[in-house]
């Protein structure tokens, strides 16, 4: 069963119900697949961890000196952002493999629908990326470095790279929505119409997972997650009219 995943192209129309069994070695090999995907590109990641380290501390304010208390607090500080970096660029890999392993369960049309969509998942991940990075990020992390006088902020390594990574991790994601409802269109499962109508649950929705993202008190900071993921979702209500 392991050679089926040198043989995916050709399997696209005419696959053969699977047993239990098979379904779960072919997980195996997908995962298999995901995981040396992953060990290649942080390989690659771990010749320029100090210009991602550089990169990622960048939103900071210039005076943020970073701590470590714990002997290998900093060792595993490199390792995760190596590792969190790899998985980032595998992720056409890992999306690919995913879309392999559901593939069996759609139709051929449904297939290529999936198909013609992973290029545009990756590149909606990375703007969600590069929007959060630029534009959200700077201001959430002064804001809770500076945001109170009453005692010094002494930030630890990995407390700061963990919050940074996490939070460019679920915006990239939540940038996904447009991709997700356009796919979802297609093989008939919503339709414009039911998605304006859930508008307003949908926006109750959108500004509870800012809160959670950016875990500011100030509205402001929210607002600068929610309103992109507003217009998002209107988006994705167009892109259903059109699916």
């Amino acid at each position: 069963m392991l050679s089926k995943g040198f043989t995916d192209l050709a399997e696209d129309d005419n696959v053969q119900k699977l047993t239990i069994v098979e379904h779960l070695d072919e997980l195996r090999w997908r995962i298999v697949v995901c995981a040396v995907a992953v060990a290649i590109t942080s390989a690659f990641a771990a010749f320029f961890v100090q210009q991602i380290f550089d990169i990622l501390k960048a939103p900071a304010p210039q005076n943020l000196q970073l701590i470590y208390t714990q002997m290998t607090e900093m060792l595993m500080t490199y390792f995760k952002v190596i590792l969190l970096t790899g998985v980032g660029l595998a992720l056409p890999v890992i999306v690919y493999q995913i879309v392999r392993f559901v593939a069996p369960g759609l139709t051929g049309q449904e297939k290529r629908y999936l198909y013609a969509l992973i290029p545009g998942i990756s590149i909606a991940f990375l703007s969600g990326v590069i929007f959060a990075y630029y534009l959200v990020l700077p201001f959430t992390v002064r804001y809770l470095v500076t945001f109170s006088s009453v005692a010094t902020p002494l930030i630890s390594v990995g407390n700061y790279f963990s919050f940074v990574s996490m939070f460019l991790f679920w915006v990239g994601l939540s940038f996904e929505m447009p991709i997700i409802v356009f796919f979802l269109a297609k093989i008939r499962v919503v339709n414009a119409k039911k998605l304006a109508s859930y508008r307003k649950y949908a926006a109750v929705g959108i500004f509870v997972l800012s809160a959670i993202i950016t875990p500011t008190v100030d509205p402001f900071g929210q607002m600068i997650v929610a309103v992109p993921l507003l217009l998002l979702y209107e988006v994705g209500i167009l892109l259903a009219r059109v699916a």
